[in-house]
């Protein structure tokens, strides 16, 4: 097996009194596509902010490429770029999708507009949404709306000597999307990992049992704060492990508490 992009070890984290990692290990390799999934609490977000580096650890250790990463990430580079997609798109009501698109780009590189324009627009055809550069969020889709923020977190800096992310991490990409706008969401996440000059590697927490049979390779399940299961996407409808089951078939009785 190669060296690992992302690798966790012992990993926990704690909001006051509610511990939401518990020594959790995890590893992420090139070309990989990770499933986290898991009943809502149980840290399957916090998993993705602490890979990205946007969220410090109580105990234990982060490598990339083997090796440890210490602080944040705007305390030091990482060899590995990661871009990150969140839940609500969180994108910017008062700039325009191109302006969204390349924020980075427009905020840390003396690259002409003209230059940056024309770059955003080959992100933007990348995720099936050409000429929409002047238009506002707010004139978007939801679904529409979550492909501009793949097409910001693909987005890469030609000056720079790292040439776009190498790892996606995509919170819930499907929420609050009807089936045929999240079918459309999951065939672009596959099609990204499969575009060449595009990153090959991505971790997705998601419900959604579509997105998970159709977007993950390996799935790990998180409840209580631990990593309680692990397998390929065939290996869910195959295995006799209690938390997999109740979760998957959506029944109230089972091993998982049930709050309120």
């Amino acid at each position: 097996m190669t060296e690992p992009l992302i690798e966790l070890r012992g990993v926990s984290k704690s909001f006051g009194s509610n511990k939401v990692l518990d020594r959790v290990d995890l590893t992420i390799h090139q070309g990989e596509a990770l499933g986290i999934i898991g009943p809502s609490g149980t840290g399957k977000s916090t998993i993705l902010r602490v890979i990205a580096g946007l969220l410090a650890v109580d105990e234990g250790e982060i490598y990339v490429r083997g090796v440890r990463r210490t602080g944040l990430i705007e305390d030091a580079a990482d060899s590995v770029g990661i871009g990150m997609v969140f839940q609500q798109a969180a994108l910017f009501d008062s700039l325009t999708v191109e302006e969204n698109v390349g924020f980075l780009l427009y905020q840390n590189s003396k690259i002409a507009r003209s230059r940056i324009r024309q770059l955003v627009n080959t992100k933007l055809e990348m995720v099936g949404l050409p000429g929409i550069g002047e238009l506002y969020p707010s004139e978007l889709s939801g679904g529409m709306r979550k492909r501009v923020s793949f097409a910001r977190a693909i987005m890469s800096n030609p000056e720079s000597d790292q040439q776009g992310p190498e790892l996606l991490l995509y919170d819930e990409p499907t929420a609050g999307l009807d089936p045929i706008a999240s079918t459309v969401i999951e065939d672009l996440i596959r099609h990204l990992q499969c575009s060449q000059g595009v990153c090959s590697t991505y971790a997705i927490v998601t419900h959604q049992d579509s997105t998970i049979r159709r977007t993950a390779d390996r799935v790990i399940f998180l409840y209580q704060g631990r990593v309680q299961w692990q397998g390929t996407v065939d290996e869910i409808d195959s295995t006799d492990h209690p938390l997999i089951r109740q979760f998957m078939s959506g029944s109230v009785h089972g091993p998982i508490q049930v709050v309120g």
